[in-house]
């Protein structure tokens, strides 16, 4: 498989070049060139075909041009210690829980498996590379957990002022480890425009081999295809009718992962999402993405400090316009409705769901139309544990979720015993002597 620019589709690279380069020079995203069809692999699996399997098997087959199966088993087998977890609930209601790992969060899946194929890309072709990101806490730490035993790669980490979490004294680089962590007397939005300019820097970018570890890379977007085949993989042993996935939007990058894995060939008849801003619903009541009236060449590069999928979800929209108004179900859903989906869930299934799943549950309760008239099953995407979102489900429902220790552990703040940093200037000063 190669992958092309969203800006460019003259400008191709292969997954080596995609990962390591992480955004094209022409501020687009790389995207998927072509799709292999997979129907009937996909259709082979059942309920003993392993996460680890699974994922093994499709990078395979999306790059088998760079790597051979026995490489990406090996990724995948290093990268997976964990996989979701499918609940039937009703003959038609089903979760899909993507929290079932060391963080609770469902972004070590893509983090796991992008380290673990940077760090077999660089033992065979040489080299290293570095990771520039912000965080606030869990991606730090999944990074960092990642990271352990790597010898060719390290993150320089961008925290707000009292941010650090998740981090063990092993992990700094002055310790032996891989993670130099920075923390900024700022805001959040004050450490993106540190990345920001960090990435406007090219010729730095390019000499120290800089990457991001967020969605922007598609090397962390990729591993997010493998969710729904897996849990068709096992929905296929209870149902043989239509299956709809209800997720929220987030940056988009589980909605557009979803639709990648539908040009695999993988049986779905829709996602159901809450409406936003940008992915709302049209006149006629079908799926609409507002900014697709403003062509990609005439926008500001994309955003490499706090990415949105969102021009990725456009690209396939351009070339599937039609099928798409009848793939993905937007609907507004309010505050007072993802509250009373929350309790819904509480008190019929005993599910304890955060903000995020309480409003995909909601729009799926107002797409009856499509999933209440017939045996369609409806899929409930759950990303992080619900315990990250304790004090909202308290406030819902009256209880909430117990946090495991694990997380607990992940969200613990760390002093890091060094002086703030003020500037970008600073940062660039760290790179330039890494």
């Amino acid at each position: 498989m190669k992958f092309i620019s969203t800006r460019d589709p003259e400008n191709q690279v292969n997954f080596e070049r995609a990962v390591l380069n992480s955004m094209p020079s022409d501020g687009g995203l790389y995207i998927p060139a072509e799709s292999p069809d997979l129907r009937r692999w996909i259709l082979y699996t059942n309920s003993k075909t392993s996460f680890q399997n699974l994922a093994g098997t499709l990078t395979s087959a999306c790059i088998n041009d760079e790597f051979s199966p026995i490489i990406c088993e090996t990724i995948a087998t290093k990268a997976f210690t964990f996989e979701p977890k499918l609940t039937k609930y009703t003959d038609r209601f089903f979760t899909l829980e993507l929290f079932n790992t060391p963080t609770g969060s469902h972004k070590e899946f893509g983090i796991s498996f992008l380290v673990n194929s940077l760090e077999t890309i660089l033992q065979m072709k040489g080299g290293s590379a570095l990771f520039v990101d912000v965080t606030v806490g869990e991606l730090g730490a999944s990074l960092a957990r990642a990271l352990r035993g790597k010898r060719h790669l390290k993150a320089l980490l961008i925290y707000p002022k009292g941010m650090i979490r998740g981090l063990s004294e092993n992990d700094y680089v002055w310790n032996g480890g891989n993670v130099y962590p920075v923390e900024i007397d700022g805001d959040e939005k004050y450490c993106h425009e540190i990345a920001r300019k960090i990435f406007e820097k090219r010729d730095l970018v390019e000499k120290k081999h800089i990457t991001l570890a967020n969605t922007a890379n598609i090397g962390r977007l990729m591993p997010q295809m493998f969710f729904y085949p897996f849990a068709f993989s096992r929905l296929k042993e209870f149902i043989n009718s239509d299956i709809f996935y209800a997720i929220t939007p987030g940056n988009y990058s589980n909605l557009v992962a979803g639709l990648y894995a539908w040009r695999l060939s993988l049986p779905v008849n829709g996602f159901i999402c809450p409406a936003t801003k940008e992915l709302t619903v049209d006149a006629m009541g079908q799926c609409s993405v507002l900014d697709d009236m403003v062509p990609f060449q005439k926008r500001a590069p994309a955003d490499a400090a706090s990415p949105s999928n969102l021009e990725r979800l456009e690209d396939v929209f351009h070339n599937s316009s039609l099928m798409l108004k009848n793939l993905v179900y937007p609907s507004a859903v309010t505050d007072s409705e993802s509250e009373e989906a929350c309790r819904r869930l509480f008190m019929k299934h005993k599910i304890f769901a955060d903000r995020a799943a309480s409003q995909a549950y909601a729009a799926a309760l107002k797409q009856r139309e499509l999933t209440g008239d017939d045996e369609a099953a409806v899929v409930l995407v759950m990303r992080d544990h619900p315990s990250y979102d304790s004090e909202w489900i308290q406030h819902a429902v009256g209880a909430a979720p117990q946090m495991p220790e694990n997380i607990s552990e992940a969200l613990q703040g760390v002093k890091l015993g060094r002086p703030l940093l003020q500037t970008a200037e600073d940062v660039l000063k760290i790179l330039e002597e890494f």
